[in-house]
């Protein structure tokens, strides 16, 4: 199993895209790529469904405590869905970034605009997944058959909402052939994780390199 890299730190890495343009493939993909990586786990108010774990599938919590941890700062991200409140705990995602750890989000663009704004933000690396066109977008919803017809319109009609914010990330995949986009996306993580910002370590290598070059002869 591969260990994390306790030499620099984590990444907080988001994906998002519309429905249909292959985020979910990818994150799967990318975690399998490294092991290491994984998925922040949410919090909600919403009750336990059968065979839900605390602290695995969800921290389940009440009303009170998910907005009081709001008041405090204490969620990255948060939002209101159907009678529920979901959100990002913040401080298990710090710990994992000083643990050189890289977490995933799989998020919109609402909740990807919150994290940029909050103080785990040097660390954020944000990638939005664009489909090849429409047509092709409606083609993979259909595919899936997962979704009704009237699904699958309200889908469409909320991707151009999506879209429309591509240019707020600090990437942009246009996903039209899976295996090349994973070989960029694997690109990208790679690179970022090796910036000077990510490596905390390298100051104090510099120091020691400035110190052996004023002692030697």
């Amino acid at each position: 199993m591969t260990m994390p890299d306790t030499s620099r730190r984590g990444l907080l890495i988001i994906l998002s895209s519309p429905s249909g343009a292959g985020k979910s493939t990818l994150a799967r993909r990318l975690m399998a790529w490294d092991e290491t990586l994984s998925f922040s786990v949410s919090a909600t108010t919403r009750a336990p469904r059968p065979g839900e774990v605390d602290g695995k599938d969800y921290h389940f919590l009440d009303e009170a405590r998910f907005k009081a941890m709001v008041r405090d700062g204490e969620m990255l991200e948060h939002a209101h869905v159907f009678g529920n409140f979901y959100g990002s705990p913040m401080g298990p995602v710090a710990d994992a970034i000083e643990a050189g750890r890289d977490i995933l989000f799989d998020i919109d663009w609402q909740g990807a605009q919150q994290i940029q704004k909050s103080a785990l933000a040097p660390h954020v690396l944000s990638i939005f997944i664009l489909p090849p066109s429409i047509a092709e977008l409606r083609r993979r919803l259909e595919s899936r058959a997962q979704d009704d017809a009237e699904v699958i319109a309200k889908r469409m009609q909320k991707s151009w909402d999506e879209i429309s914010h591509w240019d707020g990330y600090d990437y942009v995949l246009v996903n039209d052939d899976l295996d090349a986009t994973e070989a960029h996306l694997k690109t990208i993580v790679t690179a970022e994780r090796m910036k000077a910002s990510q490596q905390p370590a390298l100051m104090d290598h510099v120091r020691t390199l400035q110190s052996e070059f004023e002692d030697s002869p």
